[in-house]
């Protein structure tokens, strides 16, 4: 096994790409090896020392890509250390009580795999890559369109993770 991390995710409209990317790069630039990949297009963990799993959320829940990512791979995923983030528009007002709501929505991937650390992040909203009944639905509930991401914030999580990641030996999954 190499010390290579394995960054997967799923999209909704193309922000979480974003956000896997930044991590992404962040961790290169801090030393470690790392693939960017789409969940659903990820077939074997194995090669990965660290995994980092992230999804946007629709309608409280990751979407179902990344939480059948973390189903189909849970016993290698279990043997790794584990990292999972999310992009939410809950966060747009990054309150400690949206953080605690936000955190929740992780509740059901934690069941299958406990991670070592979470993300928890601003995320998106754009009318135009909605559709006809989602953004009716968005606008009812008063979701302000803009991009709300805290890139700093994204990009220090990343780095800090590094340590995290490969400093725990395999098994020593929290």
């Amino acid at each position: 096994m190499s010390d290579k991390i394995l960054v997967a995710y799923a999209s909704g409209c193309g922000s979480t790409a974003e956000v896997a990317e930044a991590v992404g790069q962040a961790l290169c630039e801090a030393g470690a090896a790392v693939d960017v990949r789409l969940a659903k297009n990820v077939t074997d963990v194995s090669p990965y020392r660290a995994v980092i799993v992230g999804s946007a959320i629709r309608m409280g829940r990751w979407l179902p890509e990344a939480v059948q990512f973390v189903e189909t791979h849970r016993e290698p995923l279990s043997r790794v250390p584990v990292a999972y983030f999310l992009g939410c528009m809950t966060l747009e007002d990054d309150t400690e009580e949206n953080r605690r709501t936000v955190a929740a929505y992780l509740d059901p991937v934690c069941e299958i795999v406990q991670p070592v650390d979470v993300g928890l992040f601003a995320g998106v909203m754009d009318y135009s890559k909605l559709s006809f009944v989602f953004r009716l639905m968005m606008k009812a509930m008063g979701t302000s369109e803009g991009d709300f991401r805290d890139w700093e914030a994204i990009r220090a999580w990343a780095a800090d993770l590094r340590p995290a990641l490969l400093g725990v030996s395999i098994g020593g999954n929290v």
